[in-house]
């Protein structure tokens, strides 16, 4: 028998992980019941398997890619969007805006000024014949995706380099979509909460309406942020079996983390801007490349803890052929 085999969801059972023998044949229903397994021994393994499967080197490659397929991204977003509206740059120039919550100001006024160079350059030929290459060239990223989560769940990918790239397209239109109306959520709550103030009278009753739009805003933004994730953990690796999940505990680190470091680069930046000194002209695109650094180290951290819930359950089952997992140390 070989040492690898493949479970009945598709993973592809690598005979090592974490370094020992696992393997795992079921998907659990539900990430947020641990079977067992203590917050404490589900640290270790993620940790021992952050530095068995390089997330760290995965997570500079997408950092990368990312930027690479960032404003051919930008550009599909706001082509998609002229379908529907004659001043679309402009209406996607002011969403971008709310980017700067996480992204760090001179990053960000670095990606607006080169989007707004390309979208005012672009004619209506050039959007025609451009948008198909910009979609194209944006998939670079999310077929990055697809490996690294591939190499994270242990998947064997068996879709060709065509099937494989047009799922990238297809998920990368609709991540396209679904940051837009994020982004579009807090561009509304704002807008409700100033027609408050300019037409209600009472200042109570207009704070508190202008708190309550903002909050909704919030909360929609926050929907769409997990629905990211969970698009991204859904159809990016090559699963034989899907199952939908909407919020698991990785997605949950995952965002969470990626807000936290998001605004400690924010902070560090503002206090400690030393990347000007070191790098010069070139400090905007090095802080972009490091918050697309986190925002990769993030998504496969997600992955990587729902990734070893999964195979921490699999080994206390019954009649598990393979090593069972190591009890927590004293």
């Amino acid at each position: 028998m070989s040492d690898a085999n493949i479970g009945v969801d598709g993973r592809s059972e690598s005979p090592q992980r974490s370094g020992r023998k696992v393997g795992l044949s079921f998907r659990l229903h539900a990430l947020w019941n641990l079977q067992g397994v203590s917050l404490a021994l589900l640290a270790r393994r993620t940790w021992k398997s952050v530095m068995a499967d390089r997330l760290f080197g995965h997570a500079a490659e997408l950092g990368f890619y990312f930027l690479f397929a960032l404003f051919p991204t930008l550009f599909s977003a706001s082509s998609i969007l002229g379908l529907a509206a004659r001043s679309a740059h402009q209406i996607y120039d002011r969403l971008l805006d709310y980017m700067a919550l996480v992204i760090p100001t001179a990053a960000l006024g670095t990606v607006l000024d080169t989007f707004n160079e390309t979208t005012a350059a672009a004619t209506s030929g050039k959007v025609t014949f451009g948008l198909i290459a910009a979609i194209w060239s944006a998939s670079v990223g999310i077929s990055a995706i697809q490996d690294t989560l591939n190499a994270v769940y242990k998947i064997e990918e068996t879709r060709s380099y065509f099937e494989a790239r047009i799922y990238a397209i297809g998920i990368t239109i609709i991540l396209t979509i679904i940051v837009s109306f994020g982004l579009a959520a807090l561009l509304g709550g704002d807008f409700i909460a100033a027609l408050v103030h300019q037409r209600q009278q009472d200042r109570l009753l207009a704070m508190t309406a202008s708190v309550t739009a903002r909050m909704i805003g919030w909360a929609i933004a926050t929907f769409f942020l997990a629905l990211t994730f969970a698009v991204v953990y859904y159809l990016a690796p090559d699963w034989k079996k899907r199952r939908w999940r909407w919020l698991t505990p990785g997605t949950l680190v995952g965002i969470v983390g990626w807000l936290l470091t998001s605004l400690g680069l924010r902070v560090y930046i503002h206090y400690f801007n030393s990347y000007a000194v070191i790098y010069g002209s070139l400090g905007a695109v090095i802080i972009l490349l490091t918050w697309f650094y986190i925002t990769g180290l993030m998504l496969l951290l997600g992955a990587e803890i729902d990734s070893e819930i999964e195979t921490a359950a699999a080994e206390i089952r019954p009649g598990f052929p393979s090593v069972p997992a190591p009890t927590p140390q004293l």
